[in-house]
Formats: C-alpha cells, structure tokens, sequence
C-alpha cells in the first residue's frame, strides 16, 4: 500500500487525483546530542514526528502532505564539538522560502514548518513571506507541543540531549542510543542574574557549558516515556493538521469570523 501522505512514496498518477490542502516541512539538525546520542538526533526526530504526525491526519481528511526532512540547520554556537554541520539561519530561510513558492505554485497555501532544532528561527521569515505572498505558514516546534503535561511523563527537565530526547530516541532508534557513555548533562551557570532569570537572552557556547555538548541529565530515560509522550504530541499534531486542512480561506483567516 502506498503512503499517498508521503511525497517521497506517492507518484504523479495519484499526485494527479488529489487536491493537498497543507503541506509539512519537517527540519532538524545534525550535531552532537551529549556522547550517546545519534549525531543525527534532530533530523531523526523531526522526521517521525512530521510523518507519523500527516499518517494520522490522513486517516480524518486524505489532504495532507508530507515532505521530506531537511537535514542541517543553524549549528554555529556548537561547531567547537565534532561534525557539527553548521548552515545559516540565511541560508536555511532561502530555501524555506523557495520550497514554499513551490508548493504556492501548485496550489497549497497552508504549510506547516515541524522544527526539530531549537537553533532555527524561522518566525521572522514567517512574517516576511506572508507579507510577501498569498501563503499562510505555520511553525510548529515539536518538543513544545506537550509542555502542559511533561511533568506527567518526565521527572528531569531537558534542554538539550536529557530525559525527554533519550526518552524518545529509545522508542523510534534504541538501536543507536549508548547510554553508557552519556554524560551527566551539568551545565555551568550564567554568571548575571538577568540571565539566570530569563529577562535578559543570549545565544550559548555549547563548550562552554560542559565537555559533552548536553543540557540535560539523561538518567530515567525510557521507551516508555517516550512513546507516551510521542503519542501525545503527534495525537495533537495530527487533530491540528486535519483542521487546518479543513478550514477555508476567508478574509479573516485563520481567525475567526
């Protein structure tokens, strides 16, 4: 059976009978997650969530297609650890923009970036190019879509390469988690309280913050957790996508009436 949600899958004949009203974007990251984690965590990631995600929102209304995952993303404050594949927040916009102009050009004028990395910024890019063109686009950081009820399922917080990311890593690849090599993910503190609280921002030095590029006590990890929390956030995932699908375009869009 082919996966018509799948672009990757589905061919031109059945392209050719089908009316796609919202297109997903999947984009991740290659860079290091702690020492036990795939170098390929944010791309594997953002890659299930987006087509497990469009399988599920098919089944309610048969208009959602999934795109490929873009692989790179912004990675320069971690280049000092090995393999790191830094591109441009630039860059990564450019062709953001021309894949949506494409999809713009067939017809569907609802995309949904699924971000798998919280090094890109894609919000500005967003704001420019609804101003620019007759497109409704949407940005969906994936990790976030169960926050109000993570402290269900996780009893460590994670920033980076901790419980939640281990967690689901050993539910979709345990095949390539090395939990005996993880470090123990204690970062060193900022040195103001402004930023301790969060009313001041900057970008940080992975290594700067410990030898093993984590933000993110790994202990507790399980398949269980994170498949729960997968079943959560992609459940949500998919109701957003078939009602965004759903929903016409009108002047007042994606407001209500």
């Amino acid at each position: 059976m082919i996966d018509e949600w799948d672009l990757t899958a589905t061919n031109l004949h059945r392209i050719s009978q089908r009316k796609y009203e919202v297109a997903v974007l999947p984009i991740g990251a290659i860079e290091p997650h702690n020492r036990h984690l795939p170098q390929g965590q944010d791309f594997r990631h953002a890659s299930h969530v987006a087509r497990e995600s469009c399988r599920m929102a098919w089944d309610k209304c048969e208009s959602v297609i999934c795109l490929p995952t873009l692989p790179y993303g912004v990675d320069c404050n971690l280049a000092a650890f090995p393999m790191a594949i830094h591109v441009s927040q630039a860059s990564l916009d450019a062709m953001v923009r021309e894949i949506i102009e494409s999809l713009l050009g067939y017809g569907i004028g609802k995309i949904v970036i699924l971000n798998g990395h919280g090094g890109n910024d894609f919000t500005p890019l967003i704001r420019q190019i609804q101003c620019d063109l007759d497109v409704h686009v949407f940005l969906c950081d994936w990790w976030t879509v169960g926050r109000d009820r993570y402290d269900e399922i996780f009893d460590r917080p994670d920033d980076h390469a901790g419980q939640l990311e281990t967690s689901v890593a050993l539910a979709v690849f345990p095949e390539l988690v090395e939990p005996d090599v993880a470090g123990d993910g204690k970062t060193r503190q900022f040195a103001f309280e402004a930023l301790r609280k969060g009313w001041v921002k900057t970008s940080r030095r992975f290594d700067r913050l410990n030898d093993h590029c984590a933000a993110g006590d790994p202990r507790g990890a399980s398949p269980d957790r994170g498949e729960a929390y997968l079943e959560l956030v992609c459940g949500r995932i998919a109701e957003f996508l078939a009602e965004l699908a759903a929903a016409p375009i009108d002047e007042n869009f994606p407001h209500v009436p």
